[in-house]
């Protein structure tokens, strides 16, 4: 009986501390948070990628807790426009920052 406790008091212990490195932060994000940041970018990256007016691999993508960072060097200020404007209609968005250069 006091093995099972020792056990039971062990595990509990085990499974708070792998909860708690799951747990997100200012700085970090949680296991969840980052499989929805994936799917978020991978979605934004096929909203460009669908756009005839852009060049998707002149533009980069990349998402941290909904924000999607987009950067790279397009042709014109109406590229720029257009993909901050594609991002901002995907779901899961929720701000886009514009790092994006014109060359």
């Amino acid at each position: 009986m006091k093995n099972f406790a020792s056990t039971t008091v062990l595990f509990a212990a085990v499974a708070l501390t792998g909860l708690a490195g799951c747990a997100s932060t200012q700085k970090q994000e949680s296991t969840g948070q980052y499989v929805d940041d994936s799917a978020i970018t991978t979605k934004v990256k096929a909203a460009i990628f669908n756009e005839p007016t852009l060049k998707s691999a002149e533009i980069n993508v990349e998402t941290f807790k909904g924000r999607v960072q987009l950067s790279g060097f397009v042709t014109s200020r109406a590229s720029i426009d257009r993909a901050v404007s594609v991002t901002q209609g995907v779901s899961g968005v929720t701000s886009v920052a514009n790092d994006m250069r014109v060359k």
